[in-house]
C-alpha cells in the first residue's frame, strides 16, 4: 500500500501547474451547489443528520448542498462513486459514517484506501453502538441475553457485517462464551423491524437510531465509556463496567470527506470548507436542526482533520483485527 508520504510526493510535481487554477477557484469560492455523495440510501441517519446540518453550513457557504444515495456493498458503492465519477474539485463532497465504512474498507479491500485517497474533515457525532431487543422482548438484561445464548445462538441483526456495532457483539461472545448468529439487515431501519417482528432475538445499531424508535425498543448494553443518555437507553450498563472488560469504544462516527489531491491542490477552498464547517457546528441553530430531525444532541461532537484521523487509523486497526470475524472466516 503506497504510504501518504509516497503518495504526497507523487502528487508535488502536478502542484506548481493547479496552483494558478487554485488561486483562480479561491476568489469565487464556492461557485455553485456541492455535490455530496451518501453512501447508503435515502432517509437514513446519514441522511436526516446531513439534511439537518446542512440548513446551517449553508448560511456560511451561501449556496445548496446538492445530495446523492449510492448505497450497496455495505457503503462500498458509494465510495467507488465518489473515487472514481467525481472529480477533484473542492464542491465534490463525500458524507460518510467512519466507523463502519472504514471497516468495510479493510474487509473488503475495494480498491480506495484511506488517507491516501480520501480524508475526513468534519465529524459531526460520536454515536456508540448499543444492544437492544423489542420492548415486549422476555429479555429484561444483558444477563438475560449471555444465559440464553450459551443455550442456544441468538440471531442478531445488525446494519452490515463489518460493522463497529458487530465487532461489539463478538467480542460479547468470545467473553462471555455466549453464541451470537449476526444477520446483516441492510441499514439501520430493517435492523430495528427485524427485532420489532420478531425476525431476531435482538439487534445492535448505533445509539442514534435506537433512541429514535422510542418506546419500541429498550437498550440492554452500550459499548463506550459511559451511556450517553441513561433516560433514553434504558440505563443501560456499559459492557467494561458490567463485565469488568477494557473492550475499545466501538462508535460510528459521521463526517464529511474529501479527495486527498482536492486538499493538496485546493488550500484554500479546503481552508474555507474547514472554518465553516467548524463555525456550522458551534451554531445554536445546529443543535435546534437536529432536534427538529429527531437526533440524539447528546451524542452531537464536533471535531477536526485531526479528530477525524485519530479515529479513522484506530478503527482500521480495530477491523484488521477482527478482520476474520467480520468477514465470517474467523
Amino acid at each position: 500500500m503506497t504510504t501518504r508520504r509516497e503518495f504526497l510526493q507523487a502528487t508535488s510535481l502536478t502542484l506548481g501547474s493547479l496552483a494558478l487554477g487554485s488561486r483562480a477557484m479561491a476568489a469565487d469560492f464556492p461557485s455553485r451547489s456541492f455535490d455530496v455523495v451518501i453512501p447508503t440510501r435515502e432517509g437514513g441517519g446519514a441522511d436526516r443528520l446531513l439534511r439537518a446540518f446542512a440548513g446551517v453550513w449553508k448560511t456560511y457557504l451561501d449556496v445548496d448542498l446538492d445530495i446523492g444515495f449510492f448505497p450497496g456493498a455495505s457503503g462500498a458503492v458509494g465510495y467507488q462513486v465518489y473515487m472514481g465519477k467525481r472529480d477533484h474539485d473542492p464542491h465534490n463532497l463525500l458524507f460518510g459514517n467512519m466507523g463502519p465504512e472504514l471497516a468495510v474498507m479493510v474487509v473488503q479491500e475495494p480498491g480506495y484506501s484511506y488517507p491516501e485517497d480520501f480524508q475526513y474533515f468534519a465529524r459531526l457525532d460520536v454515536d456508540p453502538s448499543v444492544m437492544f431487543v423489542n420492548a415486549d422482548s422476555p429479555f429484561q438484561t444483558v444477563d438475560d441475553i449471555i444465559a440464553a445464548a450459551k443455550e442456544r445462538p441468538l440471531n442478531v441483526s445488525t446494519s452490515r457485517l463489518p460493522h463497529p456495532a458487530s465487532i461489539g457483539a463478538l467480542l460479547l461472545g468470545e467473553h462471555t462464551g455466549a453464541q451470537f448468529n449476526l444477520v446483516p439487515l441492510s441499514g439501520g431501519r430493517n435492523t430495528i423491524a427485524g427485532v420489532v417482528t420478531g425476525e431476531v432475538d435482538l439487534g445492535v445499531l448505533p445509539s442514534g437510531s435506537v433512541g429514535a424508535a422510542g418506546d419500541a425498543l429498550r437498550t440492554l448494553l452500550v459499548w463506550d465509556d459511559t451511556n450517553p443518555n441513561p433516560e433514553v437507553f434504558s440505563n443501560a450498563p456499559t459492557m467494561n463496567e458490567h463485565f469488568g472488560t477494557s473492550a475499545p469504544a466501538l462508535v460510528s462516527s459521521r463526517a464529511f470527506a474529501i479527495h486527498s489531491a482536492t486538499i493538496e491542490q485546493f488550500p484554500e477552498e479546503f481552508a474555507l470548507l474547514e472554518s465553516t464547517a467548524k463555525q456550522a457546528a458551534e451554531d445554536p441553530a445546529w443543535i435546534e436542526a437536529a432536534k427538529e430531525a429527531n437526533q440524539p444532541v447528546e451524542i452531537l461532537k464536533f471535531g477536526d482533520r485531526a479528530a477525524c484521523e485519530t479515529f479513522a487509523v484506530g478503527m482500521i486497526e480495530q477491523a484488521t483485527k477482527y478482520k476474520g470475524l467480520l468477514t465470517g472466516k474467523g
